[in-house]
Parts: structure tokens; sequence; C-alpha cells
């Protein structure tokens, strides 16, 4: 752990708050049990639904929709078909760059951006397409493309861009955004230097996957000067799980029976299903639960089990709220200010965290501080500007 007085690193957002978020089962792995899949909380809608709405109504500020080549819910569908039933929650959506033709992508999220009346994220994906092995360059070159056509789209009369992959000279009002200032904020993680520079040059929010704090601060500050040289800031956001409870005994007993039925050839089954699991982030969780104890644990409370299962982030905070409390302070210190949080099962620990933790945190919502949702329905071809 970092000794003494942290210094915060350069960041968008200088207040100190923490935007609080839950992870939707929508790819698959809801369980009570670690690498067991569980029949009675497989990713259908009616699952996924009733983790949206219970998400909204004990207070978090965002819920994740990941993407993957998984059974599960398509993002896109699954946002829109759940968007009309929601008021408060904002949507973190997860989009892979090079699926979808870059401007009907913009117009699909145009349409849900309006749906939801501006309550949208976008956490930009960078890995292989599924079903493929993809040059890394390539890779950085389409992401920062398909980045640069959805920003035109929202801000400019027209898209007009030239790149090596896409070329394209088109009208932007069938992608206008209901947000302003810029359209949706764009979340992103990576951990390759090509990654990291598509995101301080275009994106809002760096997101990371828990590490030691040493090795997550020097992220921190090589990211802000990285977003510096650009002549831009940026937020920074956590990946992670949680399980907490009253006591740390009883968290950590918890921690023991969610991995008490753990086969080893079984979970390695499911890491390898991800389109990151051969990512370099994912080797540096491995690395990092290398370095743990007989238990899993490295530091004080970080526990590094979950990623003998899942691929991506592959720990979490085990404790009582005093400790995740503590932790979590030590973590804004550092600069981050977003943090998207999961345990299994994902409706049980969402109660938990909400009734021990959420109150005691200074919840918030990054779009609002940035002034990207208006206060009064702005003037799109969507809602009433007049067509032409």
């Amino acid at each position: 752990m970092i000794e003494g007085k942290i210094e915060t690193v350069a960041i968008r957002t200088p207040e100190r708050v923490a935007e609080i978020s839950w992870f939707n089962d929508i790819i698959g792995g809801d369980t009570a049990y670690l690498g067991v899949l569980d029949n009675d909380r497989r990713s259908s809608y009616e699952h996924c639904r009733e983790i949206t709405l219970e998400a909204e109504k004990l207070g978090f500020s965002n819920i994740l929709y990941p993407s993957a080549y998984t059974v599960g819910q398509d993002g896109l569908a699954f946002a829109a078909s759940v968007a009309p039933e929601t008021n408060k929650i904002t949507f973190l959506l997860a989009i892979r760059t090079g699926e979808v033709h870059p401007p009907m992508l913009a117009r699909a999220i145009s349409s849900l951006d309006h749906m939801l009346k501006g309550r949208l994220i976008l956490n930009i994906i960078n890995s292989d397409l599924p079903g493929t092995r993809e040059d890394p360059n390539l890779r950085y070159q389409r992401c920062s493309e398909v980045i640069q056509i959805l920003q035109q789209g929202w801000t400019q009369d027209r898209i007009s861009h030239k790149g090596e992959i896409y070329q394209f000279d088109l009208p932007s009002d069938p992608v206008k955004s209901y947000q302003q200032n810029g359209g949706p904020l764009l979340y992103f993680g990576g951990t390759s230097p090509g990654s990291r520079a598509v995101c301080a040059k275009h994106c809002d929010v760096f997101l990371t996957w828990p590490e030691s704090e040493e090795s997550m601060y020097a992220t921190l500050k090589e990211m802000s000067e990285r977003a510096a040289a650009e002549g831009r800031t940026i937020d920074f956001g956590l990946r992670i799980h949680v399980i907490v409870r009253e006591t740390q005994e009883e968290a950590r007993a918890y921690a023991k029976k969610l991995i008490s039925k753990f086969d080893e050839k079984r979970g390695l089954e499911i890491r390898s299903r991800g389109e990151d699991s051969r990512s370099l982030g994912v080797l540096k969780q491995d690395e990092l639960r290398e370095t743990s104890d007989e238990d899993g644990y490295v530091e004080d409370i970080l526990w590094t089990d979950i990623g003998k299962v899942f691929s991506g982030c592959g720990s979490g905070l085990v404790g009582s709220a005093d400790q995740i409390i503590e932790k979590l302070n030590r973590y804004m210190d550092m600069g981050f200010r977003s943090f998207i949080f999961s345990g299994f099962p994902l409706i049980e620990e969402a109660n938990y965290f909400a009734k021990l933790v959420l109150p005691r945190l200074p919840n918030a919502s990054l779009p609002h501080l940035q002034g990207r949702i208006p206060q009064e329905t702005p003037t799109t071809p969507l809602t009433n500007a007049e067509l032409v």
C-alpha cells in the first residue's frame, strides 16, 4: 500500500465524488458459487431486467451492460427494451468498435440516448471481434476512427471523415444526440500503450481493473500525463467486485463459501470464453493473483480468487463496511471518481452494498456534473427541430 498522504493526480472532476455503478449480467455468469453456471440466474431478459430495476431502486447512479459473444442479451437491444421502465439510473453501455457500421451505430446510439433522455454513457471496447485474432494496430486505428465519427455526429453538421479504414461524408441529422456539450461520455479501459493513447486523445474516463495501490497510482499518473500531452484532462474509474458485511469475519466467510465449489478445469473453460481472455490486462490480473496469500488476498482486503473464473476484472474488496469505505477513500485520494461494482449473486450483493456502503459515499453522476444532460428538452431532429 502507498504510505503517507496521497497526492491526487490531475483529473477533470476536482470535486470529491464517487459515481457508483452496479453490473448487469447480460453476458452470463451470475451465480451463488464461482465456477458454477447457475440455471436459476441465467441471462434471461427477465433476470437482467430485475437487476436493472433493483439497481435503480437501491440508488446506484449507473448500471453497466457489458459485451461478449456468450449466451445472454445484446447490449443495445436489451437497453432499448428496458429503457422505458427506468427514470433515474444511467445506462453504461459497452460498445465494441468495429461490430456495427459506424454511421448506423451512431444512429442506434442516438435513438437510445433520446429514449433515456440523456441517461447514457458508452464504454468503448477495443478487443478482438468475436471469432477473430486481429492485429492490435488495426484495432487501435479502427477504434480511434469510430470514436471520431461518433463525436462528429454529435457535435458537427456533417460527418466528414477520411481515415485509413472509414471514409464518410454524411449529414449528421440522423445521429444527433440528446446530450449536449459533446454527447455521451466515453469510458475506456486498456493496458497496452496503443489503447492508452486512444483513451488519452478521445475519451473521458479511463477504466482500470484492481491492482496494488502503487500500480494503480502509477497508471493514473501516466494516463493523466498522456491526456495533458493532448491538451486534455480525463477522469478515472475502477471496475471491481465487492463483498461487504457487518464484520470482516462475515465477509471472508462468505468469500470462502463463494469459492467452495470451484473446479480448476471448469474455471479455465469459463475464463477462455471472453474476447479479452488473452489481453495484457488479464495477464496483469493473473500476476496479481500470484502474489496473494493462501486465501487469495493481497494488501489488506483485496481478494484475487475471482480471477480464477472470470477473465477481465479478477479481484474484489472483501471486508466490513468501514474497511470498504476506507479503501474507497484511498482510491478517491488517488483520483478515482467512478466505481463499477458487482457481487455474486448480483441482486443479493447489490442490497448488501446499498445498505452498508452506498449511503456513506458521495454518489454522483459524471454526465450531470459535466453538463451533458440538459435540464430541458434539447432541440434535435428527434425532438422538436424543424425537419429538413
